[in-house]
């Protein structure tokens, strides 16, 4: 079975670089155009179940694959954006200069930690494929930080290794594949062309 992790085409806040987290931020007409044109590349694979972010971007996102595949878009909180405390709304320069300890070490202030991300969205990863005939496919559309958490964490990456996967661009996607009740990673930032990020938890 695979699971193809498509992260949300972009928004607003994805331009100005401000960091995003758990804040309800709708795609800008950049992220509709990105989102309509992967869905037509992604529906190719026929999935049989899309699984979406409750967010409105990620939704957004998953929408544009509803449509053409004629599957109804399931949403689940557990695949939402890392919470990120006081910096969402803040952008990266802003968090440089407030922040400067917590950013170098990656930690918002009343956030969410790291490992608490990686087991909420790996837990809900694996749902998913539990649910899913042998063979079968799901799409699952979420945000930058939560998939790469989330993979991490099924690829029994250490958490001082979940920087090595590099971030997803908007409206990218990764594919990993499960068989024997081991995954393992196809494919990583596909299907568009990446846009410049300057911060994987956006």
């Amino acid at each position: 079975m695979r699971l193809v992790l498509w992260r949300h085409g972009q928004t607003v806040w994805n331009a100005e670089r401000r960091f995003q987290g758990q804040s309800d931020i709708p795609l800008d007409e950049t992220g509709q155009a990105q989102a309509e044109r992967a869905a037509r590349l992604l529906a190719a694979l026929r999935p049989d179940l899309i699984v979406s972010s409750d967010l409105s971007r990620a939704a957004g996102t998953a929408a544009a694959l509803a449509r053409l595949t004629g599957l109804e878009v399931v949403t689940d909180k557990d695949l939402r954006e890392r919470h990120g405390g006081r910096w969402e709304g803040l952008t990266d320069e802003q968090i440089r200069a407030r922040y400067p300890v917590e950013h170098a070490n990656w930690d918002p202030p009343d956030g969410e930690p790291s490992a608490v991300v990686a087991d909420r969205v790996g837990g809900a990863l694996l749902r998913f494929a539990d649910g899913l005939a042998e063979g079968g496919l799901a799409v699952v559309v979420s945000h930058g930080a939560a998939l790469r958490l989330g993979m991490s964490r099924l690829l029994g990456m250490p958490e001082e290794l979940f920087g090595v996967l590099g971030p997803l661009s908007n409206c990218s996607w990764s594919v990993l594949g499960r068989r024997r009740d081991r995954w393992r990673l196809i494919e990583h930032n596909a299907g568009t062309l990446p846009e410049p990020i300057l911060s994987d938890d956006r």
